[in-house]
C-alpha cells in the first residue's frame, strides 16, 4: 500500500471515524482505523460493535492494500504534521510508514482480515433531510435522553414519522423534549429508537448546511449516508413511551415571557440551589405566579436567593417546584426571543413552547414542594 493524500481531506475523514474508536474493549483491533484503498479512493473504516463509521477520500494511489493502525497514534501524528500531503506506505516489516517533510514515523499495524465486517443493512424504510435540520432537531432533544441503563429504552432518541413529518422524541422520565419538522418527499410510516451515544456522534459529523443526509432502517440497524461517509448504528429494542398521550392539552396558568430574561434567572439561582454543604440532597427552585409577576426562589444550608420578573400572566396565581437545570437546558436550546411557559397545577408537567415555533415542546415534572 502506497498513498499521497491532503492533510486536510484525511484529517477531516480522521476526525469523523474515531468517534466509533472502542476505548475499553479486549479487542485490540476494534482501537484501530482500516486503511483501504480502492482504485482511487481511501476508505477508513471503525467500528466498536455499536457504532460503525467509514469515510472515503479521493487520493493519490500507488499501490493497492489495506491494513489496521492504532487509531489514536495515527491520529495524533496526523494532526500534528504540517499542512501540505503526506506519504503513507506499509513497508516490507508491515510498519505503516508516514513522511511528510522532515518528519518520518513508522507505526506497527495490525491484520485487516481481522478487523470486523461492518453490517450490511438491507434498508426498508428511509427519509432524506437536510442536514442542518437533523442537527437542530438533534440539538433540541439529546439532553433529555436518559442516563440510566436500567431503561435502555429511553437513552435514545425515538424517530417517528407519520404522514410525512418526523417527530424525533426524548424522555428520561422527569422531561420530555419533542421536535417536528414536515419532510419534503413522501415517506412510508414507521419508528425507530436510535441510541443517543450515536446521534451525538451524527450531530459531530453532519454539517450546517442544505446538504441533504439519508436515513434507512431495517428490523434492527439504522443506516445514516452523506455524499462520502457512512455511519452504521444498532437500534434499541422496546416499547417507547406513548408520548403524545402524556403532553398536556390544556392549561390553568400561562406565562409569556423574554427566554433570554428568565434563563438569565434561572442560572443565578442555580448558584444557590446546587452549592449545597449537602451534595446527596436536591434542593428545588420554587416558582410562584402572581398576576403580572414571577417569582423564582431557593432556600438551603448555602444562603437564599430570589428573582423576581415582570411578565404577562393569564389564569390562576400558581405554586410549583422545579429542578432548575431541567428548565436551562430546554431554555439554552430554544432559539426564539419569547417563549411561553404553560401549567396545570402545582404537581401537574409543565409545558415550555416558543411563542413562534409550533414544532416543538419541552415538558419538566414538578417536584414535591416540603411545607
Amino acid at each position: 500500500m502506497k498513498i499521497v493524500c491532503e492533510k486536510e481531506k484525511i484529517l477531516k475523514a480522521i476526525n469523523s471515524v474515531t468517534k466509533a474508536v472502542a476505548s475499553k474493549t479486549t479487542m485490540p483491533i476494534l482501537e484501530g482505523i482500516l486503511i483501504q484503498t480502492n482504485d482511487k479512493e481511501v476508505k477508513l473504516t471503525t467500528y466498536d460493535l455499536e457504532i460503525g463509521i467509514e469515510y472515503i477520500i479521493d487520493a493519490d494511489i500507488k499501490e493497492q492494500g489495506a491494513t489496521v493502525v492504532n487509531a489514536i497514534m495515527f491520529s495524533e501524528i496526523i494532526r500534528k504534521l504540517p499542512d501540505t500531503d503526506i506519504n503513507i506506505s506499509l513497508n516490507e516489516k508491515n510498519l505503516l510508514v508516514i513522511e511528510c517533510e522532515g518528519s518520518l514515523y513508522k507505526l506497527a499495524t495490525m491484520n485487516p482480515d481481522e478487523f470486523p465486517e461492518l453490517p450490511q443493512i438491507n434498508v426498508e424504510n428511509s427519509i432524506s433531510i437536510e442536514q442542518n435540520s437533523l442537527k437542530e432537531m438533534i440539538r433540541k432533544t439529546i439532553f433529555a435522553v436518559s442516563t440510566e441503563e436500567n431503561r435502555p429504552i429511553f437513552t435514545g432518541c425515538l424517530f417517528e414519522i407519520k404522514n410525512n413529518k418526523l417527530n424525533v422524541v426524548a424522555v428520561d422520565g422527569f422531561r420530555l423534549a419533542w421536535k417536528s419538522k414536515f419532510l419534503q418527499n413522501n415517506s412510508n410510516d414507521f419508528t425507530a429508537v436510535i441510541p443517543g451515544r450515536t446521534l451525538n456522534e451524527v450531530n459531530k459529523i453532519i454539517l450546517d448546511s442544505f446538504d441533504t443526509i439519508k436515513i434507512g432502517v431495517a428490523k434492527n440497524q439504522a443506516l445514516f449516508e452523506m455524499e462520502n461517509c457512512k455511519i452504521v448504528t444498532r437500534l434499541l429494542d422496546g416499547e417507547f413511551l406513548n408520548y403524545s398521550s402524556v403532553i398536556p392539552e390544556n392549561w390553568e396558568t400561562r406565562v409569556r415571557v423574554n427566554r433570554n430574561n428568565v434563563q438569565n434567572c434561572f442560572e443565578r439561582i442555580s448558584l444557590i440551589s446546587s452549592s449545597s454543604i449537602e451534595k446527596e440532597k436536591k434542593y428545588p427552585v420554587k416558582v410562584s405566579i402572581d398576576i403580572g409577576k414571577v417569582t423564582i426562589s431557593c432556600t438551603n444550608q448555602t444562603g437564599d436567593a430570589k428573582e423576581e420578573m415582570y411578565v404577562s400572566t393569564e389564569g390562576q396565581n400558581l405554586e410549583a417546584g422545579f429542578n432548575p437545570k431541567y428548565f436551562l437546558d430546554a431554555l439554552r436550546a430554544i432559539d426564539d426571543e419569547e417563549i411561553f411557559v404553560d401549567f396545570g397545577t402545582s404537581i401537574s408537567p409543565c409545558i415550555i413552547r416558543p411563542v413562534e415555533d409550533g414544532d416543538y415542546i419541552y415538558m419538566i415534572l414538578p417536584i414535591r414542594l416540603k411545607d
